[in-house]
C-alpha cells in the first residue's frame, strides 16, 4: 500500500523562503499528498522579526495559497518542540529546510530538530543558492 507524502517546510521570515515552498511542491506526487508550510516563533518575539508583521504574514498566506499548501504559524516556547509535535500530529513524513550557516552543531537548527523528532522522518535540505548544478541534501 503507498503511503502519501506529506511534508512539512520550515521557514521563517525572509521572503528567500519561497524557493523552499517551491521545492516542497516538487515532492507533490499525487493529488493525496500534502503540503505544509510552518514558521514557528519564539514566544515574546515578533512574528516576523523586522518585516512589517502584516506584510510578511501576507506575503507567507499568498505563497502558500498560490502552491495550494497550508498555512500554521505559531509562537511557542521551544520550536524545535514545537515543530516536531506538529510532525507528530500531522503525520509528516518529509522535512524541507533551508541550508543551516551555523558553524557548531550545537547552534544547528537541522540537526536539533532531528533529535527531537519523535517518528522517522526524511529530511531535504535546500541548499541556500539553489541552481541548476545545486544538491539537496537528503537525510
Amino acid at each position: 500500500m503507498k503511503r502519501n507524502k506529506k511534508i512539512m517546510v520550515c521557514v521563517t521570515q525572509q521572503k528567500s523562503c519561497e524557493r523552499l515552498i517551491d521545492y516542497g511542491t516538487k515532492l507533490i506526487a499525487d493529488e493525496a499528498d500534502e503540503l505544509h508550510v510552518i514558521h514557528v516563533v519564539k514566544e515574546n518575539w515578533k512574528y516576523f522579526g523586522q518585516l512589517e508583521e502584516k506584510d510578511a504574514l501576507d506575503y507567507l498566506f499568498e505563497v502558500s495559497k498560490e502552491k495550494e499548501a497550508m498555512l500554521t504559524v505559531i509562537k511557542a516556547k521551544d520550536i524545535e518542540k514545537a515543530l516536531s509535535q506538529f510532525a507528530t500530529k500531522n503525520e509528516i513524513t518529509d522535512v524541507v529546510m533551508g541550508e543551516s550557516l551555523e558553524a557548531s552543531e550545537q547552534q544547528n537548527m537541522i540537526r536539533r530538530l532531528q533529535e527531537k523528532m519523535k517518528h522517522p522522518v526524511h529530511f531535504l535540505i535546500v541548499p541556500i543558492h539553489l541552481d541548476d548544478d545545486s544538491e539537496i541534501v537528503s537525510l
